[in-house]
């Protein structure tokens, strides 16, 4: 007969609690070998160890049950491999926001940044191609993305030449709400045809005090406050959306380091810039 182990046995010798070796069993991850008909007790046999310590280190590795079945399920080498690369991947990812976020803490902590220069700019009215939407905080990544390329491609394809770099105007409450109306525009010179969600738009004109932030947006937040209490501080604030410009962006290059974004607040200008 094969030896095996109960319930409470299995549990020390792979670290993993009686109710989360109970969980396992429920959800198919970890099946025990024996299951009693009659007390429900639970067996395990000491092949199966190997498997639970596996289990173990993807939930160390903040890996989702539902890849980590997968992987153990998985009928080759290339499919199990193809599910840890994508993990890994997301992991990376998530290490790198980490060290972004204690970089930029770190030099909060080192006290404020260095003076940063302000510009005011008037903005004639101008022609570009835009998509406006409402659009959450959350869906704000892949939307952005989405949005900027499919205006680039809908200009190359009319062979309509390009007046600027991307930006977009952001509605107040995009902000306040974390949900708001945000306009992609690409500057254009020339006629474009509407198509899909790209249509034509005039753009107002409007005045601006401007700060070019440097770099990955994950610290952005930083050059907005220095920007408004540069305007709060003067009593120059008025009502109206934010503009952003890419100068450089991920359109350009996937380098954050690279980035480069000009954020407008709008101002009345009195023609005194200290």
């Amino acid at each position: 007969m094969t030896s095996s182990l109960v319930i409470g046995d299995f549990s020390r010798a792979t670290h993993l609690s009686v109710k989360t070796l109970r969980n396992y069993h429920r959800l198919g991850l970890l099946e025990p070998s024996v299951v009693d008909p009659d007390t429900g007790y639970r067996r395990y046999t000491p092949d199966q160890i190997p498997t639970a310590q596996i289990i173990r280190r993807f939930r160390e590795l903040d890996m989702p049950l539902d890849q980590i079945a997968a992987v153990l399920k998985a009928p080759d080498s290339g499919t199990r491999t193809a599910v840890l690369a994508g993990h890994l991947a997301r992991l990376e990812q998530e290490l790198a926001h980490t060290q972004a976020a204690v970089s930029s803490l770190r030099s909060l902590l080192e006290g404020p940044p260095a003076a940063l220069d302000i510009t005011h700019r008037t903005v004639p009215p101008f022609e570009s191609g835009a998509i406006s939407s409402v659009v959450a905080l959350d869906d704000l990544g892949p939307w952005f993305q989405g949005a900027i390329g499919e205006l680039h491609a809908t200009v190359d394809a009319q062979k309509v030449r390009a007046d600027g770099p991307p930006g977009a105007v952001i509605a107040n409450e995009f902000f306040t709400d974390e949900r708001g109306e945000i306009t992609v525009f690409l500057p254009v010179t020339g006629a474009l045809r509407p198509v899909g969600r790209v249509k034509p738009t005039r753009l107002p004109a409007t005045e601006l005090a401007t700060i070019i932030h440097h770099g990955s947006h994950e610290d952005i937040d930083r050059s907005y406050g220095a920007l408004a209490a540069y305007v709060s501080e003067r009593a120059l604030a008025v009502d109206g959306p934010i503009r952003e410009r890419y100068l450089v962006g991920r359109h350009d290059t996937p380098n954050e380091n690279k980035w480069r974004t000009e954020i407008g607040w709008p101002i009345f200008d009195t023609g005194r810039q200290a």
